[in-house]
């Protein structure tokens, strides 16, 4: 990327922040240029880019301006989902999706796979390998049935930065979130039960609700403040239902922090009708904001918030840790993981908490949360430049997944199969639906570098979008 295209960048990304409000005067090219230590030249350059946009309009003797229609552009609206329960489908298509992974050779923006190329990880990996020459009988021993009780120990002092106070005997490790997922539904539920969702909501949950043969109820969610607790509350006195799915924090697909009200709202309703919460928390940790927003576990006093985490977003996939707090079910987790598990891998659990220990995933996370935020300003600002007028597009409060709202007339799973061909991967809307609705929607993974190929990518994307319009 040019200095210009940059610049460009940072700037649209203030102006989508609402740092710059419309109709506001930005800084003369002569400040900027001295500001970030670059020719007058390539602030003009910079500026051209966002006038093209439509983001600036230059005035006469007076500088550039923000445009209006452009300083807050719409962000998708309340969802509207079925509201009854319901089988979980899209297999198929979620089959297809997974085994996209083996292909080297394909542009893959369907996914969620965080970048693992940073050099903040270097201490783990040079963790791993001493632990493999010092503590090889460690490693090829058994696992205790709840995991290392030093990576207990560390992720308990993780945790009290989300506010929950719990300690190691309350934490046990699975083999990352899903599976943790797996296991707090294994403990709760039974075939046949109700469970209610956030709608949309990540296609590995709905799922793993159909592999465990447990229906699905989507609940209208907002994509700047979560779920609707009104529409819940109507659910839960209509419906049998045994617990709700959600990720309250730097949410999956839509980007949300629910507000800490919200969350004390759905904990009280969960009390009043006697349900528990599933809480995935697995992006919590890159959320934009400092300190990180509190868990819904960290207001819980009778165990009925089971949370859910791993390292797989944060750090890496393969690693395969991750835990769960399950209050007052913990004794029906060990017996579950026994059953369905057994234990896990010692080797990553001890370079993990060493990795913890020593304050290097500290750094890391600091590192990825404003890496993660750059990707998500360029890459709306990419979307905006190359994808139709008229698009909804979410302002994600953390993490690094971008949910953008069509046209209704545009079916992204058409579009989906046709960009296959160009071998570009994309995750369309309905993925994420119980019932295969938002096909006009689509999820991006903003986690890819921001390099002139991944540009080109979302450029053929949106061409293949108007192309559908046209059709």
């Amino acid at each position: 990327m040019t200095r210009y295209q940059h610049l460009a960048t940072l700037l649209a990304g203030r102006i989508e922040q609402g740092l710059y409000r419309h109709g506001e005067k930005l800084p003369s090219v002569r400040s900027l240029s001295q500001e970030h230590g670059v020719s007058i030249s390539t602030v003009q350059q910079a500026y051209q880019v966002l006038e093209n946009l439509q983001l600036i309009t230059p005035q006469p003797r007076s500088g550039y301006f923000v445009a209006p229609s452009k300083a807050k552009p719409p962000v998708p609206a309340m969802s509207r989902p079925v509201q009854r329960p319901v089988d979980v489908t899209q297999w198929d298509e979620v089959l297809t999706l997974l085994e996209g992974r083996e292909d080297k050779t394909l542009a893959t923006f369907g996914g969620g796979a965080p970048d693992i190329t940073q050099p903040t990880l270097k201490p783990l990996w040079r963790e791993m390998q001493r632990v493999v020459q010092h503590q090889i009988q460690d490693v090829l021993r058994y696992d205790t049935l709840p995991g290392r009780r030093e990576l207990r120990e560390q992720i308990a002092r993780l945790m009290l930065d989300g506010g929950a106070a719990i300690t190691a005997d309350e934490i046990v490790i699975a083999s990352g979130c899903h599976p943790a997922l797996s296991l707090a539904l294994l403990a709760v539920c039974q075939p046949g039960d109700i469970i209610a969702v956030e709608s949309p909501s990540y296609y590995g949950t709905m799922q793993l609700l159909r592999g465990l043969d447990i229906k699905a109820i989507e609940i209208p969610t907002d994509p700047e403040t979560g779920i609707s607790i009104e529409a819940l509350e109507l659910a839960l006195e209509q419906w049998p239902i045994k617990g709700v799915i959600l990720v309250p924090n730097c949410n999956n697909p839509l980007g949300f922090i629910m507000p800490e009200a919200r969350k004390k709202a759905v904990l009280a309703l969960a009390q009043r009708h006697d349900i528990v919460i599933f809480e995935d928390d697995i992006y919590g940790e890159l959320a934009a904001v400092y300190p990180r927003p509190c868990t819904i576990k960290s207001l819980d006093i009778d165990g009925r918030v089971l949370l859910c985490s791993s390292f797989t977003k944060t750090v890496a996939p393969g690693l395969r840790v991750g835990w769960i707090a399950p209050g007052r079910y913990l004794d029906r987790v060990l017996h579950k993981k026994y059953a369905a598990i057994g234990t896990n891998t010692p080797g990553p659990q001890l370079a993990m908490a060493a990795f913890i220990r020593d304050g290097h995933y500290h750094r890391h996370v600091r590192r990825m949360r404003q890496i993660y935020q750059q990707h998500l300003e360029t890459y709306t600002c990419w979307v905006r430049q190359y994808f139709p007028c008229g698009i909804c597009v979410t302002r994600p409060q953390g993490g690094y997944l971008l949910w953008i709202e069509l046209p209704e007339t545009v079916d992204m799973v058409c579009v989906s199969r046709m960009l296959c061909r160009l071998k570009i991967q994309i995750a369309p809307g309905s993925l994420f639906s119980a019932s295969g609705k938002y096909r006009n929607c689509l999820r991006l993974n903003c986690a890819l570098p921001l390099t002139d190929a991944n540009r080109e990518v979302i450029k053929q994307l949106g061409e293949a979008i108007h192309t559908a319009l046209e059709e």
